[in-house]
């Protein structure tokens, strides 16, 4: 009776295993998938004629350029990153420096 059970187990196993491979095999890969988006060219904004502060900048410069940022979040994390928001961009230094500046999107 032993001996059966060992074979009708490796049967079921066996075919488990073969369902699952065929499966696998010929199963459309739909996490592989994405989708294009496209930006129409006169809709991205061309970075050389925004007013932002530059890479490097110090905090004091742009807040004499651009005055008291609407808010400010941060210093957080080592190096200190923090943000100031002016509405229309939003600027990130690590310590007293510029490392990016980012455009609001207009909604």
């Amino acid at each position: 009776m032993s001996g059966e059970r060992s074979m009708t187990m490796k049967r079921v196993l066996t075919s488990t295993l073969v369902s699952a491979l065929f499966i696998m095999a010929f199963a459309p890969v739909t996490g592989a998938l994405a989708e294009e988006l496209r930006v129409p060219v006169g809709s991205q904004a061309d970075r050389s004629d925004q007013n932002v502060p530059r890479v490097g900048t110090t905090q004091a410069s742009v807040k004499a350029s651009w005055g008291q940022p609407a808010s400010i979040e941060g210093p957080i994390g080592h190096p200190p990153i923090s943000q100031w928001n002016y509405g229309n961009f939003v600027v990130y230094f690590e310590n007293d420096r510029v490392i990016h500046s980012v455009l609001t999107p207009q909604r």
